[in-house]
């Protein structure tokens, strides 16, 4: 099942008011007497439905609209932050996002440097909040100008310390297309950070993403295979393409949207650092990659995004990922 949700929708459904402010309003026992939910008590049913819980705060009438079944992706069309808020502790096992740049692409606001790490520092405090004792965070961020100091700084270095995640280790994600550079190296990886909230209490399935690709594959010590018959361990600096676009070079999977990553890439990281039918969060989903990959990897999938038009993308991904995977179904 695949549901988008978006405050008018929220309110049209319940047919109740939007509220402005969620976080000052007392919980609404009551669509006669009480203020209304918005997108970020949804969100905290919607979720508390992913694990089996429901909310005492929340309306038979809005539970209604949510199902309490297995479901495959969830997506909040709205805020970040707000969602977040709306979340109950520690429900989530991983996130997987990619939030704006502060760059100036076509869907961030251009911020101040330090006003754009508090932003970031206040969704990452939501976001350790929200994380189980036993989740984590991959987080990919791009490159910046730091003024006086640096023409390409890894944001990341930026923000390693802006939560109180651990972090555990950097992976670095090489790739063959990109621009081309006259005065420098041209630019072929990003960066991924892992951290987790416990770093004795983690998840981290090796065997579901080794590589096969192994040169040697049956050398022997003392009569023993040297490395493990399903492949090596595929280290932390990852060779994945893009997704390209252009004339003629576009990836199969290209969207309008223009800062998507692979779904390469989201596998991995998924099929490592979670457990079939847990909750994968991306809190900036963009055109739905994190989702999608989510649904295919066997996860329940969680996000949110500002952007209606995105939503639209990640919806229509959603749908015939969907659709794949009842026609695959079909010949098992």
């Amino acid at each position: 099942m695949i549901r988008v949700y978006d405050n008018q929708a929220v309110a049209k459904r319940a047919n109740v008011k939007k509220i402005d402010n969620p976080l000052s309003q007392p919980d609404a026992t009551s669509f006669d007497t009480q203020p209304k939910p918005t997108l970020a008590a949804l969100a905290a049913a919607v979720l508390n439905g992913l694990i089996s819980l429901f909310s005492s705060s929340l309306t038979k009438e809005l539970m209604n609209t949510i199902s309490s079944t297995m479901i495959e992706a969830r997506l909040f069309c709205g805020d970040a932050i707000e969602v977040l808020r709306g979340m109950p502790d520690e429900s989530i096992d991983l996130t997987v996002t990619s939030p704006p740049y502060n760059i100036g692409k076509e869907y961030e606001q251009n911020r101040p440097l330090e006003e754009y790490l508090e932003w970031c520092r206040i969704w990452l405090g939501e976001l350790f909040r929200v994380t189980k004792p036993s989740g984590a965070l991959w987080l990919n961020l791009g490159y910046i100008a730091v003024e006086g100091r640096g023409r390409a700084v890894p944001l990341v270095y930026l923000l390693w310390n802006q939560s109180p995640f651990y972090l555990l280790q950097e992976v670095v994600w090489h790739y063959g297309a990109g621009v081309a550079s006259r005065k420098s190296f041209s630019p072929r990886n990003e960066k991924w950070l892992w951290f987790v909230k416990n770093p004795s209490q983690y998840t981290f399935n090796l065997d579901a993403v080794r590589d096969p690709n192994v040169k040697y594959p049956n050398q022997k010590k003392n009569g023993k295979l040297k490395c493990n018959p399903q492949g090596k361990n595929p280290g932390d600096v990852w060779i994945i393409p893009k997704v390209t676009s252009g004339s003629g070079r576009a990836s199969r999977e290209r969207t309008p949207h223009p800062a998507q990553f692979p779904l390469a890439v989201v596998r991995r990281i998924i099929l490592a650092s979670s457990n079939p039918g847990e909750v994968v969060f991306d809190p900036f989903a963009g055109s739905g990659s994190s989702l999608v990959a989510s649904t295919q990897c066997g996860r329940r999938a969680m996000g949110s995004e500002l952007r209606s038009d995105y939503c639209a993308i990640a919806e229509r991904r959603l749908r015939a990922a969907r659709l794949r995977h009842e026609e695959l179904a079909l010949f098992d």
